[in-house]
């Protein structure tokens, strides 16, 4: 008998599918052991080897006869989970892991498979009544154990299941936020907010981010004025209880570098910004509730310093967000970012973007905010010598000249810095530090390729933060100053194309408001015809006739005025030019007309550089264009 024949193993076809384990089972090799009856057949027949027959027993075995165990790490389905080609998959898990995984599956799953309990109002005070005894339980253990937390540990798993079985409160606002409140469980809520455990703090936060989001009651059936009523009731509520006093609090205690705190001063800030504008946007109660949240809190400070972290993120944007809407219309809290040095942290935080364009989408906006801020802070003239102070004015035009999306933003901060009779001083350290060059370049479009490429605000739309700031300089440059010359200097170069410039961009503005008060004109007539005319209208819409072109009207006239009283030559190239276009200065001076009659009183009072009043300087320009007539 050959030996090496009767111990040779076949081999097997390329289509096994099942191995042997590295470590077989006794059970397994008493299975693999050879027949004896086909090892004599094999022997006397060792030259067939294509059927062997020794491989039925790895192969042609019944499925009865297959032992789980023999799939790689015991995966139970390593048969089972089969594509279309015939490929196996095992998961790698065995029976029992899977049979594990499946119970905490079930676990996770329960509270979401469960039908949800209709909303009705005995359901909603069995909801509260629960949350109420789950909070005094709480509090109870607490104070009888205070240093031993395994005594209450249950109770405070049970606070935080109670807190989130008030989430679908929110869909039935009318009828859960009066009951909430007339109940007295809004006072446990917001008592939550000091609780010790900042889990449930979060817990908290989240659920009146739920209550006052501005979706709250859309998907049912509730009219959208009994909506607004219950959020109103809710919201007064909450407001009297201190609300943001308590969130601005808890800023300071979460920590940012946790997912969970994270997520909790993003709800925080959502709040806040919420009831702002809500308070004052739509409601229209309480205006001074931003005045109050600033003065009482310390939220001005958090914002400064979190607008100034490196790292971009959603809490960043956010904190931008609310500084502008707290700066927005409240001269107080601008007055108190003046106090904090909250001027130059802006711009601290806005030169990250001098030469540099945002990342995405909610770094952009993070900039727009900042820059919407501090022109919102520069309506105050003490902020204006701040931002004179913090080298304001060099920081815009470095921005100007990079020809960045900060570009058009840096023009419009200018606009706002060098305004009224108060931007005298901006208006000459501008002058000062060669920035006319700089906006002349950008007024007559003269771009680098690379501005050309940017996908940036279109320059059509910087043009009347640029023709402000030419306002401002005729308005508030002392005559016969060093930077008055300089500026009449723009004009007179290169055959008065700047000159040139301004009647194209007026005749672009001037046929805008044609067809407005053609639209105007349509409608009045309408009204007359049906006796429903009113005098409100006009001013109405004057308004609408300010945005259609009459503004740009206004401000170019008013520019093209100046450059005739100051200088000859341009009168003459003036004259010339409008008789082209069947104009005289005539034109001129009847827009100004309609400017001087509606110049804000509370403004006409106050004396620029030159010594004179808005209204005063448009009385002697309109003297001198009639007097050329």
């Amino acid at each position: 008998m050959d030996v090496d024949k009767l111990f040779k193993v076949p081999k097997l076809p390329v289509g096994v599918k099942r191995k042997l384990p590295d470590n077989p089972t006794p059970e397994m090799l008493k299975k693999m052991r050879p027949d004896p009856h086909d090892q004599m057949e094999l022997d006397g027949d060792s030259h067939n080897t294509a059927l062997p027959k020794r491989r039925a027993t790895v192969e042609d075995e019944t499925e009865d006869d297959q032992d789980s165990s023999f799939a790689p790490g015991g995966d139970a389905d390593y048969f089972a989970e089969e594509d279309g080609e015939g490929r196996f998959y095992g998961g790698g898990l065995t029976s029992q892991q899977k049979e594990i995984l499946t119970i905490f599956e079930r676990a996770e799953g329960e509270g979401v498979q469960d039908e949800p309990e209709e909303i009705t109002l005995p359901s909603i005070r069995r909801t509260l009544a629960r949350f109420e005894r789950t909070v005094n339980k709480n509090q109870d253990q607490r104070s009888k154990y205070p240093d031993d937390p395994t005594k209450f540990i249950d109770s405070e798993a049970d606070l935080d299941s109670t807190i989130k079985s008030l989430l679908p409160l929110a869909q039935s606002p009318v009828l859960a936020y009066p009951e909430i409140v007339r109940s007295g469980a809004l006072s446990l809520l917001i008592g939550l907010l000091s609780h010790e455990n900042v889990d449930i703090v979060i817990d908290a936060v989240e659920l009146f981010n739920e209550l006052t989001d501005e979706d709250a009651g859309n998907e049912g059936d509730a009219d959208a004025e009994e909506t607004q009523a219950a959020l109103k009731v809710l919201i007064e509520a909450l407001v009297d209880h201190s609300i943001l006093e308590l969130l601005v609090d808890n800023l300071s205690r979460l920590n940012e570098a946790e997912e969970s705190d994270r997520q909790g001063v993003f709800h925080i800030i959502g709040i806040m910004i919420f009831l702002l504008c809500v308070f004052e946007n739509v409601l229209g109660f309480n205006p001074d509730l931003s005045e109050k949240l600033v003065s009482q809190t310390k939220i001005m400070n958090w914002l400064l310093e979190r607008i100034l972290w490196k790292a971009h993120d959603e809490n960043r944007c956010y904190a931008a967000e609310l500084l502008s809407i707290l700066l927005q219309n409240s001269p107080a809290n601008r007055e108190q970012l003046g106090k904090k040095d909250g001027v130059e942290t802006i711009l601290k935080a806005l030169s990250q973007f001098r030469r540099r364009d945002p990342v995405d989408a909610d770094e952009a906006e993070f900039m727009e905010n900042l820059f919407d801020a501090l022109c919102s802070a520069l309506s105050e003239p003490a902020t204006k010598s701040l931002f004179l102070a913090s080298e304001g004015v060099d920081l815009m035009l470095l921005m100007m000249k990079e020809k960045l999306q900060s570009k058009s933003r840096s023009i419009k901060v200018l606009d706002y810095a060098m305004s009224g009779p108060t931007g005298s001083e901006v208006c000459s350290t501008f002058v000062e530090v060669l920035g006319l060059k700089t906006l002349f370049s950008a007024f007559m479009g003269k771009a680098s390729k690379k501005q050309k490429r940017n996908t940036g605000i279109q320059a059509t739309e910087d043009t009347p933060h640029i023709l402000g700031i030419i306002s401002s300089l005729f308005t508030n440059l002392p005559s016969d100053s060093s930077g008055r010359i300089r500026l009449l200097a723009k004009f007179v170069e290169n055959e008065y194309e700047k000159v040139d410039k301004l009647l194209e961009v007026r005749e672009h503005a001037s046929n805008r408001l044609k067809q407005v008060d053609a639209e105007i004109e349509v409608e009045k007539k309408d009204l007359l015809a049906d006796g429903t005319f009113e005098p409100e209208h006009e001013d109405l819409w004057y308004l609408r006739r300010l945005d259609g072109g009459l503004f740009t009207l206004q401000t170019i006239d008013y520019i093209l005025a100046w450059i005739a009283m100051e200088d000859d030559g341009a009168r003459s190239h003036l004259a010339k030019m409008l008789e082209r276009k069947n104009l005289t200065l005539e034109n001129i001076r009847m827009t100004l007309r309609i400017y001087h009659d509606n110049v804000n009183t509370d403004d006409s009072g106050a004396k620029s550089a030159i010594g004179m009043s808005q209204k005063e300087i448009l009385e002697h320009l309109i003297t001198f264009l009639q007097e050329c007539s």
